[in-house]
């Protein structure tokens, strides 16, 4: 019998959902799933108060995360693969899965491990994966394999919906705006890449280094969203730097300058972003090469293709 830890965060229940439709062909397949839903201390809310959510910007992007309670994996235990399922924060990866890759019990329980990462977030994930590859790698643990599910809807309505999810919890269509977050097909759909790894493990495919989960459409990169993304986090690690000056998390001196943070948001969604859609439109000849090779990079090791869906759905 295989085993495998799936070690996750999932705030609103989007992700908890997707990774149980995920690990449901594992199950079925006779593989041993242990499922570590992190728990930081203290909880983060959901909805988020907006105060709370902007409070958490700092720390986030500068991979200084509250802790975590202790893991409920039993002293010993052993694992042929991890799934590490997490979602973005302010352009970083959320500060539970964070703190779970820097802390000592993370470290243990990822060396020498194959690991699957799944992302389950609005659009923008590309930094965050290099800071999970990165703090992955650090832990002694091997990246095999990348899934991201992302929120197709266009980008403009996306701006309104993921905030009214987030401050409110409702995530449904509204006027005239699809619904928030990454849409039931794609969640349902998530399906084939269980079925993928219960495959592999049963020829020991997780051994072999060889990426697992190929031909099953696992990651999209949209080429325009790299240069909007590099300049966001850019922006962030100067602005979070500026917050902290004004004291630590929960701290309320902190609260004018956040909000300071949040109109300089504003005005970069509504005068900035379009602008730099549309100077890359005009570059768009001079540029396309470059940005298409780069999204090429950050598809793998998975890859878009759907040579293997056939046999999948």
């Amino acid at each position: 019998m295989k085993n495998v830890l799936v070690v996750s965060y999932s705030q609103s229940g989007q992700l908890a959902g997707i990774v149980d439709v995920m690990t449901q062909p594992l199950r079925e397949a006779g593989v041993s799933v242990h499922h570590e839903m992190l728990r930081p201390e203290p909880e983060f809310p959901f909805p988020w108060p907006f105060l709370g959510f902007l409070d958490a910007f700092p720390e986030s992007v500068r991979l200084d995360p509250r802790p975590n309670r202790p893991l409920s994996v039993p002293s010993g235990a052993e694992f042929d693969l991890v799934i590490l399922a997490w979602t973005v924060w302010y352009l970083s990866p959320s500060q539970p899965v964070t703190a779970f890759l820097l802390s000592e019990e993370g470290k243990r329980l990822l060396a020498g491990k194959p690991v699957v990462s799944v992302v389950a977030c609005r659009n923008m994930w590309l930094g965050a994966f290099d800071t999970v590859k990165t703090l992955v790698t650090q832990g002694g643990g091997r990246l095999v394999d990348h899934v991201a599910l992302i929120d197709d809807g266009p980008a403009l309505a996306t701006f309104i919906t993921t905030p009214r999810w987030m401050f409110t919890g409702r995530r449904d269509a509204f006027l005239g705006l699809p619904p928030a977050g990454v849409n039931a097909r794609h969640r349902a759909d998530a399906a084939r890449f269980g079925v993928a790894l219960a495959e592999a493990l049963a020829r020991d495919g997780e051994k072999t280094g060889v990426p697992m989960l190929t031909g099953l459409r696992a990651v999209k990169v949209t080429p325009h969203l790299l240069l909007s993304e590099r300049a966001g986090r850019r922006a962030f690690r100067v602005w979070s730097g500026f917050v902290r000056l004004f004291g630590r998390a929960g701290q309320w001196r902190r609260a004018p300058v956040l909000l300071l943070f949040l109109l300089y948001l504003v005005v970069m969604i509504l005068t900035v972003v379009p602008l730099n859609l549309a100077l890359q439109r005009l570059a768009a000849p001079l540029l396309a090469r470059r940005l298409a090779a780069r999204a090429r990079q950050y598809e793998l090791p998975s890859g878009a293709d759907g040579a293997r869906m056939a046999a999948h759905e």
